[in-house]
């Protein structure tokens, strides 16, 4: 049986989905607090507070998955300096280009684990606000 492996987008592709939901949302809950008043719903009431503690959740997820990563590619890097010290006939010449793609790579790695889950839940809830927008 074959591995599956999950393919994760793109950091441009994420951004341009963030950019395309993040204002969707906004525009949603903007549009429900001014339609709710001064006295809410308690439907409104739940999603008004689901809104804080969602982006709290968010962003420390976020930034565990930063620091997640920053420790495995400093883990990477370090291996990487360690074999070449090590092995130091392979691939002087390169060596320079090896690392400066080596630091690109972890760097957008690492944009990319942060990135993840604010794009999950931006763009969860843009659906979610949208199918509730069409129900009505």
């Amino acid at each position: 049986m074959p591995i599956r492996r999950r393919r994760t987008k793109s950091l441009a592709v994420q951004a341009a989905e963030l950019s395309l939901a993040v204002p969707q949302v906004v525009a949603h809950r903007i549009a429900r607090m001014a339609a709710g008043g001064t006295s809410p719903s308690a439907r409104d009431r739940k999603e008004f507070h689901a809104m804080g503690a969602e982006k709290i959740a968010a962003f420390t997820e976020s930034w565990n998955a930063m620091a997640l990563q920053a420790v495995w590619e400093s883990q990477r890097m370090a291996w990487s300096a360690m074999r070449s010290l090590w092995f130091p006939w392979h691939g002087t010449r390169t060596t320079a280009r090896r690392e400066r793609r080596q630091v690109r790579n972890a760097a957008s790695g690492i944009l990319r684990a942060g990135m993840a889950p604010v794009h999950r839940r931006a763009v969860a809830n843009s659906k979610r606000l949208g199918r509730a927008k069409r129900r009505r």
